[in-house]
């Protein structure tokens, strides 16, 4: 499979709130950076994805656009929270054997 796909992927599983779907995708020592959090580790990372979760009733992401340079799709995101909040974000995921290795996120 492609990286953008496998970063479409991604984006379905996280609309869904799929922890075990997402898990399943990452690699064992993925990190995470966004406006917000920083974790190291595919069990601190999944918990800060779990604490997203259980503060939104519904999260929906829609791509953009997509960019792959070797091994890293850069997207520019519209979230919509709660069918109501929308957030533009940029995600730069990279990938390690079809796996995410770290997902750095840009608020704006």
């Amino acid at each position: 499979m492609d990286l953008k796909q496998l970063a479409n992927k991604y984006f379905e599983i996280f609309s869904q709130k799929d922890l075990n779907g997402l898990v399943a995708g990452f690699d064992n020592n993925i990190t995470l950076r966004d406006w917000e959090n920083a974790a190291d580790g595919i069990d601190s990372v999944t918990a800060i994805y779990k604490i997203i979760f259980d503060s939104v009733e519904t999260i929906h992401v829609t791509p953009t656009a997509l960019y792959q340079d070797g091994d890293t799709v850069a997207a520019e995101l519209e979230i919509l929270i709660n069918g109501t909040d929308k957030l533009l974000v940029t995600d730069v995921i990279s990938f390690n054997d079809d796996k995410i290795v770290s997902v750095r996120a840009y608020k704006g």
